[in-house]
Parts: structure tokens; C-alpha cells; sequence
């Protein structure tokens, strides 16, 4: 399998590319919000020294996105893949937050479109892990079409819930 975690995906509405090192400050700019990590697990990530230390992992983990707003051209927000299980046919789509001006839907769905009609490609299932708190995402993936398919608790990560989604059957995976 030859997944390529870091394509550049165009939508009418929103520019996917990978994350790079000079996105910082765009980045955290947005990520300084404190109501955007409100249900988040880890709440205080709007701290600089929180914030670097994701940042950090997003560019380590080289499945990171960027997320351009196609109409003012400026950063609104980051994703990521992760957790490619060749055996399992699966990957993890994860680590995403919008800045609030972008809240409300469309965006995260117009996201998640391309994400996940380039990882059918590849894959059968993508994953999301959520915290138990965070109503805001559970709605957002049950708008997506994401369903329950349990819970499980990471020593890092916490408690999560965990969602699915599974390719269409006609869709051919390389």
C-alpha cells in the first residue's frame, strides 16, 4: 500500500496541504481561542508552550494538514491523519479544530469529504476518537455520517469514544 498521508486536497471551499514548520504562527493564532478547546480533553492547548508541543507532534507525525480558507486565503484551522493499520484496512482521521469563525458545519464537512475520499482509496474503515465531553464533535461526526463503534482509553490520550466510517462498496482501493 502506498498511502501518501500528506496529498494537497482542493474543495470549493477550503485548501488542504501539509503542515509546515513557518504555519506556526498563523496556526496558533487561530489554536489561541480558548472556546474552540472548551470540550476538548485537553482543554488548555490555546496556551503558547500547550500548543507548541502539538504542534510539535503534528509536523513528527508527517500526516498533518493545514487548512486554507479558498476565499480570504488565510489558515482557519489543521487535521490529521494517523494510525495506518495496513492489516486492519484503517486509518485515523484526527487532531482537527476550525477556527470558530468557520464553525457550523460546511467547512468540517467539505474537510472531511476530501479526507476521507482520499483515504478510501487506501483503506476500508477511518476512525475518529473523541472525548466523552465533546458534544461539539460527536454532532459534527454524526453530520459526517461517522457511527458509534465503542470507547477505549489511551495512557496518553484519555478516554475516548470511538466512530467509524466505511468506504462505499464500489470504491476500488490502490
Amino acid at each position: 500500500m502506498n498511502f501518501d498521508l500528506q496529498p494537497t486536497l482542493q474543495g470549493a471551499l477550503l485548501h488542504l496541504r501539509p503542515l509546515l514548520p513557518s504555519d506556526f504562527d498563523a496556526l496558533y493564532a487561530v489554536a489561541s481561542d480558548p472556546l474552540i478547546w472548551e470540550q476538548h480533553p485537553h482543554f488548555d492547548r490555546y496556551k503558547k508552550e500547550v500548543f507548541e508541543k502539538f504542534f510539535a507532534d503534528a509536523l513528527d507525525s508527517r500526516g498533518a494538514f493545514i487548512v486554507i480558507d479558498n476565499k480570504t486565503k488565510k489558515i482557519i484551522g489543521s487535521s490529521r491523519f494517523a494510525n495506518l493499520d495496513e492489516q486492519k484496512s484503517e486509518i485515523e482521521i484526527g487532531w482537527t479544530f476550525l477556527a470558530r469563525t468557520h464553525w457550523g458545519g460546511r467547512y468540517n464537512r467539505e474537510m472531511k469529504r476530501l479526507m476521507l475520499a482520499h483515504a478510501f482509496q487506501y483503506v476500508k474503515t477511518v476512525i475518529f476518537l473523541v472525548g466523552p465531553k465533546n458534544m461539539r464533535s460527536q454532532r459534527a461526526l454524526a453530520k459526517i455520517g461517522a457511527q458509534p463503534a465503542g470507547s477505549m482509553t489511551h495512557p496518553i490520550r484519555g478516554e475516548n469514544l470511538i466512530f467509524h466510517i466505511t468506504a462505499p462498496q464500489q470504491t476500488e482501493r490502490r
